[in-house]
């Protein structure tokens, strides 16, 4: 009995151990990217907000950042970066929103995070974007989860509920 060369043998397992390896590498890739990172323009003005859950963590708890742009250019709005800041999270960024917490008729960013399980406790922090300058301003956290987060936030405050913007998700 005639055994088949080694060569044929170790070529074999040689495609079948790419063919594998590239079978593995494509179905990762193919895994859609279900993290929050989006940009909005802030309503009255040329700037640009991004808002993005941090990368590599895991969807229900890390950080998100939120950078300010300025805009000017409608073909590339995010290239002269003005401010940034990064804070923690726990839960996922639901929604953005742009409404005037404080009563000045300036629209604070919002950012509306969700608890992951079985509660699903809104949470939501505020942010002043005035002159080039970015400040954190106010949380809520573990509210219900059919509650408002811009009337507990406006609640911090004493300030009227003026028409509501609708949310950006």
């Amino acid at each position: 009995m005639k055994r088949p060369p080694v060569t044929s043998s170790l070529t074999a397992t040689v495609v079948l151990s790419a063919w594998l390896l590239l079978v593995a590498a494509l179905a990762s890739g193919a895994e859609p990217n279900l993290r929050f990172a989006k940009r909005f323009q802030i309503p009255g003005s040329s700037a640009v907000v991004v808002v993005a859950e941090g990368d590599f963590e895991p969807r229900s708890v890390g950080s998100y950042t939120l950078r300010v742009y300025g805009g000017r250019s409608n073909e590339f709005p995010v290239d002269d970066f003005i401010v940034g800041l990064v804070r923690p999270r726990n839960g996922i960024v639901e929604a953005v929103r742009f409404d005037d917490l404080d009563g000045d008729d300036k629209p604070e960013i919002v950012v509306v995070f969700r608890a992951v399980g079985s509660g699903g406790y809104v949470s939501a922090d505020a942010f002043r974007y005035r002159n080039g300058s970015l400040e954190f301003i106010a949380s809520v956290s573990d509210l219900d989860k059919k509650a408002d987060p811009i009337q507990a936030l406006r609640g911090k405050f004493n300030a009227p509920t003026p028409d509501r913007t609708p949310p950006h998700s």
